[in-house]
């Protein structure tokens, strides 16, 4: 099994946080987007990742230390990272294309912008299966159409008609990714583009015009990292599920003075918390100092330093200093707000 991951993208929604760090490396709940999402994922298939390929952007903004961290998630899982790069921002199938030598054989396409938990095994056989979850507006989505088997006979953009309520997610298995490199070419040669890009829904269309066989897979639960509101909302609901698998969130090497956490919360290592409330529902990443500070529902980058301040909702970058009097804050890295 091969993972094809699509991650050239800017993540402008997030700023200021995606300025310095590509969205999929923001870190929930102490580990980066991409990271839990391919440990979801490889619960999910159940068998050997034999390659990770990565589709990046341009080396300007996803340099050395980038890789180097995505070669490390893939040797996590055994595994061994393939980096390709999307220099031009031509959409979804261009993206995918971009790594034409890599598509062959079993593979799932992910698009590390969300977070799922996933209870259900799928049918390997079908051709190809795309994950949705049920929502109470699929006008604002790509939803599925289905016939009296539960197959999918059609993928449509934003309906202003019902069609379904089976938002796709952004997951698909492919039994022999080789077939949507095919189709992804006639996309491409015809110039086959909607607001300027080549999408993966026109090489999937294609495979279903000939006959390819598509199956929906089920998710419990879909976490949305678009924005500053829905990553911390993600953060908390991801604390939830890592409470419920009792995962260990708090470092042992951390320095708790005069200080109580409510927990779900993760706290990494060498952490110093002095005369404060942690919690509930906050990720304090490595080295970072607070001191004089109620946080809560927050998510606070490594090496930081937060002083005698009230905050909840709040996202704050790494390497930053805040000693103020806000109490809702959204800083990127190396910031500095007193």
């Amino acid at each position: 099994m091969k993972l094809i991951i699509p991650m050239a993208g800017r993540g402008s929604r997030l700023r200021p946080h995606t300025l310095t760090t590509p969205k999929p490396l923001i870190s929930i709940a102490g580990k980066p987007i991409v990271a839990r999402l391919i440990n979801d994922v490889a619960k999910l298939i159940n068998e050997p990742i034999e390659e990770m390929v990565f589709i990046v952007g341009s080396p300007l903004f996803f340099g050395k230390d980038v890789i180097n961290k995505l070669e490390k998630i893939a040797k996590s899982h055994n595994s061994k990272a393939r980096i390709y790069r999307q220099l031009n921002p031509l959409g979804t199938g261009h993206a995918i294309m971009c790594a034409e030598e890599s598509l062959k054989g079993k593979a799932l396409v992910i698009y590390p912008d969300t977070l799922i938990r996933a209870n259900e095994s799928f049918d390997k056989n079908a051709d190809v299966v795309i994950w949705t979850k049920q929502v109470d507006n699929p006008e604002a989505y790509g939803v599925v159409k289905l016939n009296a088997n539960e197959e999918i006979i059609d993928l449509i953009e934003k309906p202003s008609d019902f069609v379904s309520d089976f938002a796709v997610i952004g997951i698909y298995y492919f039994k022999e990714i080789a077939h949507l490199k095919e189709q992804l070419k006639i996309v491409i040669k015809n110039n086959t583009m909607h607001s300027g890009e080549f999408q993966i829904n026109d090489g999937l269309l294609g495979m279903m015009e000939n006959g390819s066989l598509f199956k929906v897979g089920k998710i419990s639960a879909w976490l949305d990292c678009g924005n500053v509101n829905s990553t911390i909302s993600s953060n908390k609901e991801m604390l939830n599920f890592l409470l419920e698998d009792k995962e260990g969130l708090i470092s042992d090497n951390i320095n708790l003075i005069n200080s109580k956490v409510i927990e779900p919360c993760y706290i990494s290592s060498n952490v110093v918390i002095a005369n404060s409330t942690i919690g509930p529902y906050v990720s304090i990443n490595s080295d970072s100092k607070i001191s004089n500070v109620v946080i809560s529902n927050s998510i606070v980058g490594e090496n930081t330093i937060l002083s005698n301040a009230k905050i909840k909702n709040s996202m704050i970058g790494n390497n930053c200093k805040y000693d103020g009097q806000h109490t809702e804050i959204n800083i990127g890295d190396f910031s500095e707000l007193t």
